[in-house]
């Protein structure tokens, strides 16, 4: 069985709010081996609403809409699925009495257009709200379903766990879904695909999907089978396999960001961190201390933006910056090697790039980054070219910075040949 799912409300379509409510619907579905293939967001235009639920339910079984049941004339989803539907807008009275009820334990008074709220699509199933005025709705359509739910979450959420999992798992085909997940550092999207693809193109179950950001690419497998054991056996048979293939370009298999899994890494080893940065300005520190508990293991960090910042905060000689300039070899390892010095910490990384849009004073392109890592006894120092605007190669930047931190943790010594 699939399902598909609209978001309404015109505030969805401004970037100052998020869908969540299809998030959480997907997982709960997914959990109960109903595959989710479409989603929409519409704003508050009736014709438009009716299209878009017309397009879904010609491509899933059910129907989930969030939002648009509230009392103003911008609330249109039962219009809009009454008219689909084909059929009238019933007044029900005792829904008119709860609401005004409702109201009255607030002390306050029910305006006249909260009774908008009290129309029901003729044959529809009511779903009470214990958490809100607007009743959401069951409708059962041409073999299909549709369910109404109000936008705010936690009415959504309640409606859905008391209302509409137990008729859900009257329907629901009796399949169960599973996923793994691999993220993967250090290596382009092209090339990941051209290397895994011999793998899971001979499969359509599980579906493959990947999933490209800065420097961090996703590969997805969901496996769609009747037991759990199947769905297992299935995600092992192709997953194991590009596994391999990916070996330590994998830094992670359960979804957690590369700062927490570097975190881990320096907690489990009782290792400390410092990071020096100039072109990054704080985006290594700042993924780093977004993790709970990564006291733990950051000591500190130097913004070293300017050349007198780099004088004055690390201590870099002058003259190593008039011969090398800021972006170059030498630079990236002398901050790397004075962070650690100056921190106590038992590694630190540097980064030092030219981010753009202009060269400035430096000699290397657009693009090209030098990320430092240290230890105690040896510095690595490799050079990097990336591709895109200011904010993309600052990304990639501090992405790379913290997989070549977790690279050298894993390896526990850095190569002396680089010193």
């Amino acid at each position: 069985m699939d399902a598909a799912i609209i978001a309404a409300g015109s505030e969805m379509l401004t970037p100052d709010r998020v869908d969540t409510n299809s998030l959480y619907l997907t997982d709960q579905l997914n959990a109960h081996g109903v595959e989710v293939v479409l989603k929409l967001v519409v704003g508050d235009h009736r014709a438009r609403l009716v299209g878009a639920m017309r397009h879904a339910l010609s491509e899933a079984h059910m129907l989930f809409v969030s939002g648009g049941l509230g009392p103003t004339e911008d609330d249109l989803t039962r219009e809009a699925a009454a008219e689909l539907c084909g059929r009238s807008l019933e007044f029900r009275q005792e829904i008119c009495d709860a609401i005004e009820a409702r109201f009255r334990r607030m002390n306050r008074k029910m305006a006249q257009v909260n009774k908008r709220q009290a129309y029901v699509i003729e044959g529809a199933t009511l779903l009470p709200n214990a958490r809100g005025t607007a009743p959401g709705q069951w409708v059962e359509f041409s073999g299909r379903h549709i369910v109404l739910l109000p936008g705010p979450p936690h009415e959504m959420k309640a409606m859905f766990e008391e209302q509409c999992l137990p008729r859900l798992e009257k329907l629901a085909p009796g399949l169960v879904i599973r996923t793994r997940l691999y993220r993967v550092a250090g290596m382009p999207e092209s090339d990941l695909d051209q290397l895994i693809a011999p793998v899971y193109r001979n499969y359509v179950n599980p579906a493959t999907t990947i999933l490209a950001a800065a420097g961090d690419i996703q590969v997805h497998l969901r496996a769609r089978c009747a037991t759990a054991g199947e769905a297992e056996a299935m995600l092992k048979e192709v997953g194991d396999p590009i596994a391999e293939l990916l070996g330590d370009r994998i830094y992670s298999s359960n979804g957690d960001p590369l700062e927490a899994v570097v975190g881990k890494l320096l907690r489990e080893r009782a290792m400390t961190v410092c990071v020096a940065e100039s072109c990054t300005g704080g985006m290594v520190a700042e993924r780093i201390t977004s993790v709970a508990g990564s006291s733990d293991y950051f000591a500190g960090g130097f913004l070293a933006y300017s050349y007198r910042a780099k004088n004055a905060l690390l201590g870099i000689d002058p003259e190593l910056l008039r011969e090398y300039k800021a972006v170059s070899e030498p630079v990236a390892r002398a901050m790397a090697v004075a962070a650690l010095e100056r921190s106590g910490a038992t590694l630190s990384v540097s980064v030092t790039g030219v981010a753009g849009p202009g060269q400035g004073a430096e000699t290397e392109p657009v693009g090209a980054v030098w990320v430092g890592v240290a230890n105690a006894d040896s510095c690595r120092v490799r050079r990097f070219q990336f591709a895109g605007d200011r904010q993309r190669i600052r990304s990639l930047a501090a992405q790379t910075a913290l997989d070549m931190l977790r690279r050298c943790i894993l390896e526990k010594a850095l190569p002396r040949r680089d010193r």
